[in-house]
């Protein structure tokens, strides 16, 4: 049954981009107005994180979320077979800052939220880079559907590392500059996450970039990703510095500097995030360990 289903998506990446948004368009009626997903998660979110605004107004972000998340899906299996070409036309920005850090032998991590589709900048990142791209990911539990995603984010050259191996990955012997790109605003476990407060809200955020950038002595930046206005499935990065001396800044300033451009970005763009995620599952602890603070240096 899985391998029915594998062919069949991979038959889909082949039809139009017109023809895949009508199947999102059909989607969202299915998944959100008959199944329902997660509309009460959608809702909690957008309310606690958007406490100035109107009924009216978060059923409004709430429904371009919902068409926005079944165009993630179907962008994704287009993106299984698309060109080169379409990859670089859905995704613009400029990059040049990556040609100077590249001409300077700079590595890099590269953070992101989830914001606009990963998976194409994903794809993005190891067609356009010319450092070495390592894409950290969480293998999934069916083998199937991990080998599929595979498959779709290495087609460029990417190397995908699980996080629990990727320092060992760091400490390979490179001839090329390194770039570890990365999402990390999902839900942490509390004991270990570093808390602050972020869209009105205490939250928990892994800390492991801040761990691999001060041992890895890695410059950091963020990208953030857009959808066009009036272009369907279109998207445009920008990419900012948070720092290019992770050891001289406070404890976890890395992750409080990338979360105060994200949350803008939500705010700018509200229904490009994703709303469906359990991001607050977690409660924050009563007491915190001060690695879990912005208090040390």
């Amino acid at each position: 049954m899985q391998k029915i289903l594998f062919i069949l998506l991979n038959k889909i990446s082949f039809i139009s981009w017109k023809n895949a948004f009508r199947l999102s368009d059909f989607l969202c009626w299915a998944v959100f107005n008959v199944g329902g997903y997660r509309k009460k998660v959608i809702t909690e979110n957008l309310k606690n994180s958007f406490p100035e605004k109107s009924d009216e107004e978060l059923a409004a972000i709430a429904r371009k979320f919902h068409l926005h998340f079944t165009d993630l899906i179907v962008e994704t299996i287009k993106f299984r077979t698309a060109s080169p070409e379409c990859v670089r036309e859905r995704l613009q920005g400029d990059i040049s800052i990556m040609d100077d850090f590249y001409a300077n032998k700079t590595n890099i991590i590269y953070l992101m939220g989830h914001r606009g589709n990963w998976e194409l900048a994903n794809l993005f990142s190891s067609l356009c880079f010319t450092h070495d791209c390592i894409v950290v990911y969480r293998p999934l539990q069916n083998k199937a559907s991990d080998q599929w995603f595979l498959d779709l984010r290495t087609r460029f050259g990417a190397i995908l590392v699980p996080m629990d191996n990727i320092f060992k990955e760091l400490q390979k012997p490179r001839e090329k500059p390194y770039v570890v790109v990365l999402a990390n605003d999902q839900s942490p476990n509390p004991k270990t996450a570093f808390w602050t407060r972020f869209l009105h809200q205490d939250t928990g955020v892994f800390r492991g970039v801040e761990t691999i950038a001060r041992r890895y002595n890695l410059t950091v930046l963020y990208a953030d990703f857009c959808k066009v206005a009036n272009k369907r499935g279109f998207y445009h990065v920008d990419i900012s510095i948070i720092t290019e001396k992770p050891k001289e800044v406070k404890n976890n300033e890395i992750l409080e500097r990338q979360l105060r451009i994200l949350e803008q970005n939500i705010k700018d763009q509200p229904h490009n995030w994703l709303w469906s995620h359990r991001r607050w599952k977690h409660k924050r602890p009563e007491s915190l360990k001060p690695e879990q603070t912005l208090a040390l240096k």
